[in-house]
């Protein structure tokens, strides 16, 4: 879309027609996430304003098809709808894929009760905002966990919530609702919280000073209820 703008702002583009496809009509902003589920912003905030009005009128917009296939020698593009579009430039973002699936057992947990204590902070949908309200609130029994995927992927760099959990819990340990020794822990298959060295720098620092147990280069292959 930023592409799009500058070319529709662009001089030497006055005369050419321009369209974006894309399988979405809206999107999810993760960095509206952390500040909607604390209640600084409106759930609103959570999704972009829809194709049409990020574009100018005069722009083809088709909105809900995907690209099926692409012949960059003729510069052509087929897309899901039946429609073939041809181009002097194309500009192609292929997203990310984000499926609870990947982790066998992860989604069993996501669509069970909240009382499963398991909250994933994935960027699709607002409802799920209203379910990870809570969060980390009321961690009565052993260590909390905060978990991050492999690198690359949506809401990368905004999902480091161990500092804020831990302050939760220290908090619930004072009323009583935590475990006097429960602690937070925080695993990646990354071998970095931030890939920006010196804020990774700082965050390994503050997790050393607050009795976070870091443990970087694991990933998580599966999830699953033991019997009691």
């Amino acid at each position: 879309m930023a592409m799009l703008k500058y070319l529709q702002a662009n001089e030497r583009a006055a005369n050419l027609k321009m369209a974006i496809v894309s399988p979405d009509v809206v999107w999810n902003q993760p960095q509206a996430y952390f500040g909607i589920i604390n209640e600084h912003l409106k759930p609103l905030k959570m999704e972009t304003g829809t194709i049409a009005a990020l574009c100018d009128t005069w722009s083809k917009v088709e909105g809900g098809v995907k690209a099926t296939k692409l012949d960059a020698k003729n510069n052509t593009i087929d897309l899901s709808n039946g429609k073939k579009f041809t181009y002097k430039s194309l500009v192609l973002g292929t997203g990310f894929d984000h499926d609870l699936n990947f982790i066998p057992g992860l989604k069993e947990f996501d669509e069970g009760p909240e009382s499963n204590n398991v909250f994933v902070h994935q960027i699709d949908c607002k409802k799920r905002i209203m379910r990870n309200f809570y969060n980390g609130w009321f961690q009565r029994g052993g260590d909390y966990i905060n978990y991050s995927p492999a690198a690359p992927y949506k809401g990368e760099g905004t999902d480091f919530y161990a500092l804020y959990y831990e302050a939760i819990i220290r908090g619930d340990k004072l009323l009583g609702v935590s475990a006097a020794g429960s602690k937070i822990q925080y695993w990646s298959p990354n071998k970095f919280i931030y890939s920006m060295p010196y804020a990774n720098e700082v965050a390994l620092e503050e997790c050393a000073k607050r009795g976070i147990e870091v443990n970087l280069g694991w990933e998580l292959q599966s999830m699953r209820q033991e019997a009691d």
